[in-house]
């Protein structure tokens, strides 16, 4: 089996995201996942120029890595949930996370198995998808009319931000008293 340098990239990408994923995941202290996952959303947006998305690849290094995890790590700092207890456990958490995530691994060798056997293969994108002119147009599109549902989500995000505030200032207030 010849390796050529993608089939590399792809493998050095898969084990960093899987162990990006699995540091956020078991990670103790909230500030050290979200970092975690902030590699594992660039990792993605690797992923996503290998496929020939380089659209989709820096928006998610903007929307996600940049904005998103901005106001996670915000909110964590202010809320001082650097660390996270282990007090509050149910005995039925973990037999559920073993059960679904075999549940997820089994259906992830089916899904594995039944493409291989159907021969489809990722094909490389048309040369000219990812011209500067279907880029044009992609953003025309979604600055004009899917404005609102911009606009309507960074008033989401401000009122969740400003809430978060709210909450902790009360939280403050009442245990000073």
């Amino acid at each position: 089996m010849l390796m050529n340098s993608d089939l590399i990239v792809f493998l050095v990408l898969a084990i960093v995201s899987i162990a990006t994923a699995l540091g956020m995941v078991f990670s103790r202290n909230a500030v050290y996942s979200a970092l975690f996952l902030v590699l594992n959303f660039v990792t993605v947006a690797v992923f996503y120029l290998l496929l020939g998305a380089p659209f989709i690849a820096m928006s998610q290094i903007t929307v996600y890595a940049g904005a998103i995890m901005v106001l996670f790590l915000f909110v964590i700092m202010l809320l001082g949930a650097d660390s996270i207890s282990s007090t509050s456990d149910l005995p039925w958490q973990k037999p559920l996370a073993f059960t679904l995530a075999l549940v997820l691994v089994v259906e992830s060798i089916y899904l594995i198995v039944s493409r291989a056997q159907m021969d489809r293969v990722i094909t490389e994108p048309d040369a000219s998808i990812n011209t500067l002119e279907n880029l044009r147009e992609m953003a025309m599109t979604l600055y004009s009319q899917y404005l609102l549902p911009f606009e309507i989500t960074s008033i989401l995000l401000l009122v969740a931000m400003v809430g978060a505030i709210v909450l902790t200032k009360q939280e403050k207030v009442g245990q000073g008293s």
